[in-house]
């Protein structure tokens, strides 16, 4: 499996961003999607995942803000983040896997990485 993410750049604080991530190659069928993002100087942290079901998993700093969606016959996944602030500047990685439930937040979980793209916000 290839992953490219793209869409990051520099904003506003306050401002909407949305990430993409295009898949290729085959794709096992219990599976999950997700972003994680490293900002300047720290450990690359689970941002939101989407299962093979559909369900959505979120970190608390981020829910309600940003939402993760994919279309299927697209092999894209989506990151769509509204009023962001300046913690949410940093490196954003798309990963595909198939972590069980209790690791779908945990890094070990996905075997397949985007090659990041990186989000600035100004404030």
């Amino acid at each position: 499996v290839q992953l490219q993410a793209s869409g990051g750049g520099l904003v506003q604080a306050g401002d909407s961003l949305r990430l993409s991530c295009a898949a290729s190659g085959r794709t096992s069928s219990n599976y999950a999607t997700a972003w994680f993002r490293q900002p300047p100087g720290k450990e690359r942290d689970f941002v939101a995942a989407i299962r093979y079901s559909g369900n959505t998993y979120y970190a608390d700093s981020v829910k309600g803000r940003f939402t993760i969606s994919r279309d299927n016959a697209k092999k894209t996944m989506y990151l769509q983040m509204n009023s962001v602030n300046d913690e949410d500047t940093a490196v954003y990685y798309c990963a595909f896997g198939s972590p069980i439930l209790s690791e779908i937040r945990n890094r070990r979980g996905y075997n397949y990485w985007g090659q990041g793209t990186q989000v600035t916000v100004s404030s």
